[in-house]
């Protein structure tokens, strides 16, 4: 037999007995109740003790390389950052002449992050983003003469790529584009820095060094290519527009 429906009127008293909003009424979950919390990667991926232990454990990784790798990415990661040189050099052309000296500078810094986007996710390495080895040997981890072993590896391999993407660059006439302007521009750029005391190149160099390992350390709070190079283009800019030296 078919069950008894509940009738109109009984819908209605069910509603009276109800508990009105307000004191004794029915608890209601809070929102979202139910459901775990998810972190943002690149926003919450890593804190900064969890980026402390990535960092290490990468160092640990690049010294355990083999001499021949480390060189290869070291060639690799010279001659991303000459792209990104290239690319500020280019930037800078007529810039000065039309806008600020500063803003000219930032653009400069803007594009020239570029090179380190390429160093971090095409894999390649630069000697002033494995200064960050100090984390891996600082707990322990790695010792003293196999970070300086792959401090002077990869720089070598950095010269190398530098000199080969400079040699490329020059054999392709870049230098006569815009009217010859974009050779200037170069000049300007290497002769000012080749006239720096020493002491003053090494202090820039200090102050340079310091930015690209914060740029390299935010980089590891996500795992997310697209928010890895988003983090680190307001220090790269920062430090070329604040005129400190690159190591290569």
């Amino acid at each position: 037999a078919m069950e008894p429906q509940p009738s109109l009127q009984a819908g209605v008293e069910a509603r009276r007995r109800r508990p009105a909003a307000g004191a004794g009424a029915w608890p209601r979950p809070p929102f979202g109740a139910g459901t775990a919390p998810t972190p943002l990667a690149g926003i919450e991926g890593r804190l900064p003790p969890e980026i402390a232990a990535q960092a290490e454990a990468d160092g640990v990784a690049k010294a355990g390389q083999d001499g021949v790798t480390l060189l290869a990415l070291g060639v690799l990661g010279g001659a991303f950052i000459s792209f990104g040189a290239v690319f500020a050099t280019v930037a800078l052309t007529g810039a000065e002449a039309a806008v600020p000296f500063g803003l000219a500078r930032v653009v400069a810094g803007l594009v020239f992050a570029v090179g380190l986007s390429l160093v971090l996710l095409g894999g390649a390495q630069i000697f002033t983003g494995d200064v960050l080895m100090v984390m891996a040997w600082a707990s322990g981890r790695l010792a003293a003469r196999r970070v300086l072993r792959a401090w002077a590896v990869v720089w070598t391999g950095n010269l190398v790529g530098a000199l080969g993407t400079a040699a490329l660059v020059f054999l392709a006439d870049h230098h006569l584009f815009g009217a010859g302007q974009v050779g200037v521009t170069a000049l300007r750029t290497a002769e000012a820095k080749a006239a720096l005391p020493f002491g003053t190149a090494v202090v820039l160099g200090v102050l340079c060094n310091t930015l690209v390992c914060l740029a390299i350390w935010l980089s590891l709070s996500s795992r997310l290519p697209a928010h890895r190079m988003l983090v680190t283009v307001l220090p790269i800019a920062a430090f070329v527009a604040a005129g400190f030296e690159h190591a290569v």
